[in-house]
């Protein structure tokens, strides 16, 4: 599994070799709120992503400035994509002048979270740092904290107006969002702000839009459920269920499938291998309550904290992976309980990578053709609006790949035609999916580079899943052109696996 999400970068490795540093204990209070200055740090990174649409080169470099909170264990809390693709990572204080370097400790994607450490641990004497507010609810008065480019900070006192689960950036996961209305001016560091409330870390703002003055924020029961995982030592991440489902609104169906009491949803689809499936839930199933909870028929519960939720606030925050869960369902006119272990899924297994982490891309060079896996980074290259842009069967299999089968593998796609004297009457091929290669299935890049070096009767044959169906390549041709490819499109190599 590639659940911890690890940046696989030298500077992270560097850690384990940085002695602890003590600093303050945390405080709070009016205390806490006049020493603000000394708990958060100005965090610059230069990013560099690779370019899925040539994944064998790097984009240009971009520079993204916020504001990091210090917490217990010398560790400053981000978001995970204000370092995503780091290259350099440095830190300041809000009061002081110089810069250290920092390592990422830790970085989950789904959550949108990540932990730095300074490589120079003396960076942080006499830095005091903040607690988490887990008491912070719809309604309450919090701050948002910028930095001007003299160290003063600005603090921008708004209101949580609501709590819902939202999706996170990287769109794999629906968590915990607070609402947060305050009118916040446009300043350097800003990328990513903390929130505190009573001298407290309470969230971390992730989004903010200026026409209507709303923000997103990450908020404490994410960020405690980030940090219990990183402090267990083997870091697992935010379980899944596993279940689709619609809503039980409909009077008609619920008599057709024989409910007399309100509540309870339908479940449309059981993704394979996944906590649901292995616990018995099937397609067709009512789920009428999750851990003693009763669900509405909009899969809503009463929260204690929050007021009405969607029930996989219990499933994937208020649960740890492996926790069991015992969800209640209406099969066959039967009541009955299911007992369910909560498991993260293995994106290694989804046919679309929902995010590389920061990993270069796998690509496979043939003749001219660029053979690559699809993911939700490919699709992303298309931008913000990627679902309406994007090639729209590709968006679609990334969509319901839930729905395919388990041993389905990874969607292999010839994504481009480098023009060549080899690909001449193929130049317009793009984004087709790939079935087989020289009569081999193919489940993977693995799949479709060992298939190429066997072609038949001299000629490589390509299947693809639409028109057209077959294309033939030369494969000594292909052969004695790998070179003068290279050459010409600057391909540091014809492949990365």
């Amino acid at each position: 599994m590639n659940i911890p999400r690890l940046f696989p970068t030298l500077i992270a490795m560097m850690i384990a070799a940085v002695p602890a540093v003590a600093i303050e204990p945390a405080v709070s209070g009016d205390s806490a709120a006049n020493g603000l200055r000394h708990s958060i740090l100005r965090i610059s990174s230069t990013n560099q992503a690779y370019d899925f649409f040539q994944p064998w080169v790097k984009k240009e470099p971009e520079n993204r400035r916020g504001v990091g909170a210090l917490i217990e264990g010398g560790r400053i809390l981000v978001t995970a994509d204000l370092i995503e693709n780091a290259n350099l990572i440095e830190l300041e204080k809000a009061d002081a002048p110089g810069k250290v370097t920092a390592a990422i400790e830790l970085v989950d994607f789904d959550c949108n979270l990540a932990l730095l450490r300074p490589l120079d641990p003396a960076f942080l004497e006499g830095m005091i740092p903040l607690r988490l507010d887990a008491t912070a609810a719809n309604g309450d008065e919090a701050t948002v904290v910028q930095v001007e480019p003299n160290g003063e900070l600005a603090k921008t006192t708004g209101r949580i107006t609501s709590v819902t689960i939202g999706g996170y950036p990287f769109m794999n996961l629906g968590l915990l969002v607070f609402k947060f209305s305050a009118p916040l001016q446009q300043r350097d560091w800003s990328f990513t702000l903390p929130v505190v409330r009573n001298g407290a870390l309470c969230g971390v703002l992730m989004r903010y839009d200026s026409r209507n003055q709303t923000s997103e924020v990450i908020p404490p029961p994410v960020i405690a459920h980030f940090l219990k995982e990183a402090d267990g030592g083997t870091y697992r991440g935010f379980a899944r269920l596993g279940v689709s489902f619609s809503s039980l609104r409909d009077p008609q169906f619920r008599r057709y499938l024989g409910l007399e009491n309100a509540g309870g949803i339908y479940v449309t689809q059981v993704a394979p291998d996944s906590s649901a499936s292995k616990g018995g839930v099937r397609k067709g199933d009512v789920i009428l309550a999750v851990d003693g909870m009763e669900l509405d028929e909009d899969g809503n519960y009463n929260d204690p904290d929050f007021g009405k939720i969607l029930f996989s606030h219990l499933t994937n925050t208020r649960k740890h992976p492996g926790d069991e869960c015992d969800v209640r369902i209406f099969r066959d006119r039967k009541a009955m309980t299911l007992s369910v272990r909560t498991e993260v899924p293995d994106d290694g297994k989804r046919p679309s990578a929902t995010y590389s982490g920061g990993k270069p891309p796998k690509y496979v060079v043939l003749g001219g053709l660029v053979f690559l896996e699809l993911s939700r980074d490919y699709l992303r290259e298309w931008g913000g609006n990627w679902r309406e842009k994007a090639p729209q069967r590709l968006v679609y299999l990334d969509a319901f790949q839930d729905e395919m089968p388990a041993d389905r593998g990874r969607i292999v796609i010839l994504s481009q035609v480098l023009p060549s004297p080899r690909t001449i009457g193929y130049e317009h091929l793009e984004n087709l999916v790939v079935s087989r290669v020289n009569g081999r299935e193919i489940k993977s890049l693995e799949d479709l580079a060992a298939a190429a070096g066997q072609p038949g009767n001299g000629f490589q044959r390509i299947d693809f899943e639409e028109d057209p169906k077959t294309i033939f390549l030369d494969s000594q041709a292909v052969q004695d052109s790998n070179a003068e490819l290279m050459e010409q499109y600057g391909l540091p190599a014809l492949q990365r696996l």
